[in-house]
């Protein structure tokens, strides 16, 4: 949930003047998904890509995307009139620039790292979990004030933005912080940073909706508290994961298909070292050494690799007096043995 939005303020898409921001906010992702070593979750990303392409409403996607009056979330036309388009699809519109701007940054910051400490899968599973339970908070506290006698209050506002799943997520980033946060001048401990934010907010911007944001750290308290009541991953986790091997097996396939038989086993000079074989899978005008398998020319009794001596009828016994009357070489005969080789 974000900013507030009364009856008389219902606006379209593209009659801001740009501000700058998005550029700004495509020069932080940059930053964060470009430098060496970045984990690029997809999941943020998309995330992102989302909220982003909503706004803008690029080419066709104007045509085909619902209006902002059409989707602002609206508690009476949810639960009277069943709008439950309303209701999911409210986070992933915006006001402003300036109002995407900064629920996009917080979403770059929160999502990167919770992302990257619990997998995709999970994440995707946990903002889907957030923003049903977020929206639904907040619907049930709306009807809520309606049967204590406020009915225009809250019940019918209209609200939209994401900043209520970016509260609910936290909660769920802070709650088992130690560290301490500066918060407008005031240093606090980070696990209360959400509830502190949801006062600030209010002071400074009175425009908010209040309960859209205490819905999203609601959503939050009630997801870890089902979190340490559930062992084992959710359902729903257990439902991309799935899918994602579904998607990805194809791809996975094609790659074992064109991966080259030289990666089944190290290429050294002429041979190849590999698994044991027996002679009938040895290549022919090559011999396997039993020792260290490396395949050998025929034109040598002699292992390249190991000096070995080769297993057949007519050196049997070179090979037996080589190996001191052993069938196996120790590990330390055959370092000492590629040693001299190499050295020669």
């Amino acid at each position: 949930m974000g900013a507030g939005m009364s009856r008389g303020r219902r606006r379209g898409f593209g009659h801001e003047a740009s501000r700058g921001m998005l550029p700004l906010l495509a020069l932080q992702l940059l930053m964060e998904y470009g430098r060496a070593g970045a984990s690029r979750p997809p999941v943020t990303a998309a995330l992102l890509a989302a909220n982003t392409l909503i706004y803008l409403r690029p080419g066709a996607l104007h045509e085909i995307l619902p209006s902002l009056a059409r989707v602002s979330f609206n508690p009476q036309l949810i639960i009277e009139y069943g709008d439950w388009v309303r209701f999911f699809l409210s986070p992933f519109y915006h006001l402003s620039e300036s109002h995407l701007f900064y629920n996009m940054t917080s979403l770059l910051w929160k999502g990167i790292q919770l992302e990257t400490s619990m997998g995709s899968a999970e994440f995707a599973s946990m903002v889907a979990a957030l923003l049903a339970m977020s929206q639904g908070m907040t619907l049930l506290m709306s009807k809520g004030l309606v049967f204590l006698g406020d009915y225009t209050a809250y019940y019918d506002q209209y609200a939209v933005g994401f900043s209520g799943v970016l509260f609910a997520m936290k909660v769920v980033l802070n709650a088992w912080s130690d560290d301490f946060v500066y918060l407008h001048g005031m240093v606090i401990p980070a696990k209360y940073a959400a509830w502190a934010e949801l006062i600030l907010i209010q002071v400074f911007i009175p425009g908010t909706s209040f309960l859209g944001h205490l819905g999203g750290i609601l959503a939050g308290l009630v997801y870890l508290w089902l979190k340490r009541s559930f062992n084992g991953p959710d359902p729903f986790t257990l439902l991309v994961t799935s899918i994602t091997k579904v998607v990805t097996w194809p791809l996975k396939f094609a790659q074992k298909l064109l991966r080259p038989a030289s990666s089944q086993g190290r290429m050294t000079g002429r041979g190849r070292v590999g698994r044991r074989a027996s002679a009938r899978e040895t290549p022919r005008g090559l011999w396997r050494c039993s020792t260290c398998t490396y395949d050998n020319s025929i034109a040598t009794d002699i292992c390249e690799m190991c000096s070995t001596a080769r297993e057949d009828h007519s050196s049997s016994q070179r090979q037996n007096h080589q190996a001191g009357g052993s069938g196996e070489l120790s590990v330390d005969e055959i370092r000492r043995r590629r040693l001299q080789r190499f050295d020669r």
